[in-house]
């Protein structure tokens, strides 16, 4: 059985990441789905969610110039990305995630978030008596809002190490 499997993510604009890992946990359109190495052969459709993924040290991409001991601390690392919708196959070795967005937490803009959170909230809250709503789209707006928020949180921010002796 393997010991990683290689996590692709792609939209239809880039390759997000090609990356060996030892486990992902995906956002599946019914709830989360956790995926080790040797998984069943799935395919499966995504919601709006937040994928992780989880590596040691020895595979962690450098990022900025930090060490990895200064952006992800000690121990394994478990980076998280904001997925939009789409499917991913899982086969034994590999899982393939083909998004409609996905994005890293550094990529976010959270002040656009926050400004389409407001939006969201606002349509919902004017639309209880309104009968012409889009409900689906709405909601669907409100939870890409949340899951781009949550996700930003863990943007890595730059963490002032004091040198021993000094």
């Amino acid at each position: 059985m393997p010991d990683a499997i290689q996590l692709v993510i792609v939209t239809p604009e880039r390759q997000l990441l090609s990356f060996s890992v030892s486990e992902v946990t995906l956002p599946g359109a019914e709830g989360e789905l956790g995926v080790l190495p040797g998984h069943a052969p799935l395919i499966t459709e995504l919601g709006i969610g937040e994928l992780t993924y989880r590596g040691t040290y020895g595979d962690v991409p450098q990022t900025t110039g930090e060490t990895v001991e200064q952006e992800f601390g000690p121990g394994d690392w478990r980076p998280h990305v904001a997925i939009i919708r789409g499917f991913a196959e899982i086969l034994g070795d590999r899982v393939t995630v083909l998004a409609e967005t996905a994005e890293r937490p550094e990529e976010i803009d959270i002040e656009r978030a926050k400004a389409a959170l407001e939006r969201a909230e606002k349509r919902i809250a004017a639309g209880a008596g309104a009968q012409d709503i889009d409900w689906d789209r709405a909601t669907g707006a409100l939870q890409r809002a949340l899951i781009r928020l949550k996700v930003a949180e863990y943007a890595p921010r730059k963490r002032s190490v004091a040198v021993p002796g000094q």
